[in-house]
């Protein structure tokens, strides 16, 4: 088996126990887990890179260091440990941003069907802190919230045009952070929240990562020329 699907396997049974202890309320467990969710990604990307006899992307890894680095600063309670947590998935959402946009989704949100993904998630956006703003604004965190929403927004949208996984692991992630934020203003706490946000944010990092890993080392098609054409009957 190769290394990189035992990292992968270590990964889900390290979710699987956050879940678990997200739905149990072991304490001991959540502080166990959750740091190592998003360091098992990362060396998932590192060896099926090297497998590949391809580089990592350094912005995929760096998103994923933000992104640790959330994970540990919504552990602990308080506001200013909560706008910690925040700059630093702001950091993986802008990550993502560039590495996206580096393989040329700017140009393909300017093509149909896919010119209709930012405008859905602009409405969405626009919706969704309608819907929490009084709730946000009492907690001082409208304006964090709503700059945090638009990076978000952005990101989810470039992740359309990196092919269905990737596209669907930043809608997971939106869904997770929405909850979040839902959480946080006091407007909805749908039963099971942690473990809804755990599941969707785990679930969706998983796809974005595995997703452009995929194509890791996948070598370019060749031109049919006449010389390799094949021969006709």
């Amino acid at each position: 088996m190769p290394r990189s699907r035992t990292v992968l396997i270590a990964f889900l049974v390290v979710t699987a126990a956050n879940l678990l202890a997200n739905a149990t309320g072991g304490g001991l467990a959540l502080l166990l887990t959750k740091p190592l969710l998003m360091p098992l990604l990362a060396a998932y990307l590192w060896r099926v890179s090297a497998e590949r006899a391809a580089r990592p992307d350094r912005l995929l890894l760096a998103a994923l260091a933000f992104a640790t680095g959330g994970d540990v600063a919504l552990m602990i309670d308080g506001t200013g440990w909560f706008l910690a947590g925040m700059a630093c998935f702001l950091g993986t959402h802008l990550c993502y941003l560039a590495a996206f946009t580096r393989h040329g989704a700017a140009t393909a949100l300017r093509r149909t069907p896919l010119v209709a993904v930012p405008l859905g998630y602009a409405v969405l956006t626009v919706v969704a802190l309608t819907w929490m703003w009084a709730g946000l604004t009492d907690v001082g965190l409208a304006v964090p919230v709503a700059g945090y929403a638009i990076a978000l927004a952005a990101m989810a949208s470039t992740a359309a045009t990196q092919g269905w996984r990737v596209g669907l692991g930043a809608a997971l992630f939106l869904g997770s952070d929405l909850l979040i934020a839902a959480g946080v203003a006091e407007v909805a706490q749908p039963p099971g929240a942690p473990v809804l946000v755990m599941a969707t944010y785990a679930a969706g990092q998983a796809l974005i990562v595995t997703g452009l890993a995929a194509r890791l080392g996948a070598p370019p098609q060749a031109p049919v020329t006449p010389a390799t054409a094949p021969a006709t009957p």
